[in-house]
């Protein structure tokens, strides 16, 4: 399941982290979560999961080289 945990700490600043989400597919909620929170990324690190590969972009990948 894919999940986006979110932390909004006194000084303002919010963290969030993704959860279940294989390869760049997190970058797509971190934009999202960027704009309707009117915000600027001021740091980001990848988690273990973003290295891993994605079935779907596998699936896609394999369908462009035929």
């Amino acid at each position: 399941m894919k999940k986006i945990i979110i932390q909004i700490n006194k000084d303002g600043s919010i963290n969030a982290k993704t959860l279940g989400m294989k390869g760049k597919s997190c970058m797509k909620y971190l934009n999202f979560l960027t704009t309707i929170v009117d915000c600027d990324v001021l740091d980001s690190e990848f988690t273990q999961e973003y290295y891993e590969k994605n079935e779907v972009e596998e699936n896609v990948t394999n369908e462009i080289k035929l």
